[in-house]
């Protein structure tokens, strides 16, 4: 009998942490929950959402990614960790470092460390490529604060790669939308008449359906190679404009108004002006090759349709 053979069930069972267990977090837990022998916990730094978690089949943990000592329990105790948890919002110290993810890893590596860790970053590290196209071999050039944090953290994840031996993964995510996430789709941009640019100042915008997601972060756990970056992108090529126009034809509601990009920072919140800056479009072979997804929403249309 091999050496897994003799040890009990419960040293036997993948243990998987999800770090930042929010909609796609649940959404991941599903589907690794799904006919598969696995213990799922999650970090939760709201004893609030205990309840929540276990109704999903998920033992939370307390613990607060802010306060390094609630988390130094987290050395040991799962074998895959998925880490979704956002850097910090505020003004902290240095605004281009992501404290969380920081404090993470030196939970981890304290002793027995997990196999693998899957980062969810984002596209935004990509910066304005002016609407070409971008594989993960485009070097990264954040513009915004919050894109800084993400290459701070996918930095500090790789570091624990290659120093350790931990597969270790980036999942670099565009905008995420579903039907059934809250503020997952156009709809209540589209029926404030919220504008968007004139054909001729648009951008090119990226998306993954929430499910899409989830499934990929799952794929990641066990499929992805060490130390890579991984664009989660569907196959959709819209400008935004033609994005929020698609949906509103889905939805019988009128086309958003079109205004110049000088007159949009009279009328747009900063932070939508801010993703009005950026343009470039994801090339995905990576996803599909190496984690084997296979889309269930290709596109928008499929998405927003569902």
């Amino acid at each position: 009998m091999g050496l897994m053979g003799a040890l009990p069930a419960r040293f036997r069972r993948e243990r998987v942490l999800i770090v930042g267990c929010g909609d796609v977090g649940q959404r991941a837990a599903a589907v690794l929950g799904a006919g598969r022998r696995m213990t799922l916990r999650a970090l939760t730094s709201s004893p609030d959402r205990r309840a929540e978690l276990r109704a999903l089949s998920i033992t939370p943990l307390q613990g607060n990614l802010d306060d390094a000592r609630s988390v130094a329990r987290l050395a040991g105790l799962a074998t895959r960790v998925l880490h979704l948890a956002p850097p910090p919002s505020g003004e902290p110290v240095d605004w281009r470092l992501d404290p969380r993810t920081r404090v993470l890893v030196r939970a981890l590596i304290r002793r027995s460390l997990p196999s693998t860790l899957v980062y969810g970053s984002t596209s935004g590290v990509y910066g304005d490529q002016q609407g070409r196209w971008v594989s993960e071999a485009t070097p990264a050039q954040p513009l915004t604060p919050r894109a800084w944090r993400r290459v701070d953290a996918e930095s500090a994840v790789h570091w624990l790669g290659r120093v350790t031996g931990v597969r270790t993964t980036a999942l670099r995510i565009p905008g995420i939308y579903a039907n059934d996430r809250e503020g997952g789709t156009p709809r209540a941009r589209l029926t404030r008449g919220t504008p968007v640019l004139r054909a001729e100042d648009d951008v090119f915008t990226n998306h993954i359906q929430a499910d899409d997601l989830a499934r990929a972060c799952a794929l990641a756990l066990w499929r992805a190679r060490s130390q890579r970056n991984v664009n989660v992108s569907d196959d959709t090529e819209l400008k935004m404009g033609d994005y929020f126009d698609l949906a509103a034809d889905l939805y019988g509601l009128p086309r958003p108004p079109r205004v110049a990009r000088d007159a949009a920072s009279d009328q747009l919140p900063l932070v939508l002006l801010s993703f009005m800056s950026e343009s470039r479009r994801l090339r995905n072979q990576r996803m599909k090759h190496e984690l084997g997804l296979r889309l269930r929403y290709p596109t928008v249309r499929e998405g927003l349709q569902e």
